[in-house]
């Protein structure tokens, strides 16, 4: 294990947060997690009070967006113990991130001894309700002061974590883009680089002018078949049988796609990774046999959808039919928080 320094803070604000009124991303706890790439090598890992950076105006990570995040949840269990979910597989993914960037990968002492030091010694932060959890931001950013595209020699890794009620409080309506793009095959769609939110954000504002919460996006040739949204992998049951995109570098490879994938799997049903057309979904809604539809991601967890637009065509599904989509949430929240018993294995406690 790594030698981690730890300065903890004179004035803790824990006390003036309402627990029962969370909005999501507004509320950081009170240390964080750094390490700095200086010489070729990792260096000075530490948990210090949350502060702002100083960064030059040249700092590369403004001006070439050489930057890459994660996003995770810790929960707690009735009893008080923090638990943190596949943490492995969101170093693996990091990596896989930071590699697509140009950037240095972070070895597992420093990511995952920096997390499950900063989660034990934050989990006081963690919320108890259900849907609620700690969310955890891992990033790196590239932290030159030169101007020039060429990647950073010199790079900061840092962890926020945030208490956070459900992004989604309700069903959401998604509008099937047919003109913008989020990535294309070859592109760094499957990277979790600031720049493919940034890119989003445009299309996304169009889409919540005319009533919709989020874009579904398509392919970036013919505009047919499903990517994901923004904020989550898709799902769509038909026939019975669950469909969900196949990975193929331009759709992020999800977590809690993975979960739910095995979920389902372990409960018997059929789960289909194939590539999912848009023409393909309004003929099986007006035949009636697309019957549900939901996103999973780390921050929306599981969320309903109760419309889905493309063009002139609506899709409008009913609350009653919330079935899979139901049981797949209702899983990842008994397994948080320890009322359903971890057959998965994916949970482990976060030691200090």
């Amino acid at each position: 294990m790594i030698d981690i320094k730890i300065t903890r803070t004179s004035k803790s604000t824990l006390h003036e947060v309402d627990f029962s009124n969370l909005p999501f991303g507004k509320i950081t706890s009170d240390h964080m997690f750094v390490a700095d790439y200086k010489d070729g090598k990792w260096q000075n890992p530490r948990i210090e009070p949350v502060h702002e950076l100083s960064l030059h105006p040249s700092t590369m990570a403004l001006h070439y967006g050489q930057t890459v995040f994660e996003g995770m949840k810790a929960s707690i269990t009735e009893d008080g113990v923090p638990l943190l979910m596949r943490q492995e597989l969101h170093w693996e993914r990091f990596n896989k991130s930071a590699h697509r960037m140009c950037m240095p990968e972070i070895p597992a002492d420093i990511f995952l001894g920096g997390l499950n030091a900063l989660v034990y010694l934050e989990k006081d932060w963690i919320p108890k309700s259900v849907g609620s959890s700690l969310y955890l931001r891992p990033f790196m950013i590239a932290t030159d002061a030169f101007i020039g595209v060429a990647p950073s020699t010199e790079y900061k890794f840092i962890i926020l974590t945030l208490p956070v009620g459900p992004y989604y409080a309700k069903p959401i309506k998604l509008l099937a883009e047919h003109k913008y793009v989020r990535a294309v095959r070859g592109g760094v769609g499957e990277a979790k680089n600031g720049g493919n939110y940034g890119g989003s954000l445009y299309p996304s504002k169009l889409a919540r002018e005319k009533g919709f919460d989020q874009v579904l996006w398509l392919d970036a040739f013919n505009y047919e078949e499903l990517q994901e949204v923004g904020t989550m992998n898709i799902f769509c049951v038909v026939n019975g049988k669950i469909l969900t995109p196949s990975l193929d570098g331009a759709i992020l490879d999800g977590i809690t796609r993975k979960c739910a994938i095995e979920i389902l799997k372990r409960k018997g049903f059929e789960v289909e990774e194939r590539p999912i057309t848009i023409h393909e979904l309004i003929d099986a809604h007006k035949a009636g046999t697309f019957t549900e539809m939901f996103g999973a991601g780390t921050a929306a967890v599981v969320s309903n959808i109760d419309k889905l637009c493309y063009k002139d065509v609506e899709m409008n599904f009913s609350h009653d039919n919330f079935v899979i989509s139901n049981l797949v949430k209702n899983e990842i929240n008994g397994l948080r928080n320890g009322s359903i018993p971890d057959v998965y294995h994916w949970f482990v406690p976060a030691k200090g």
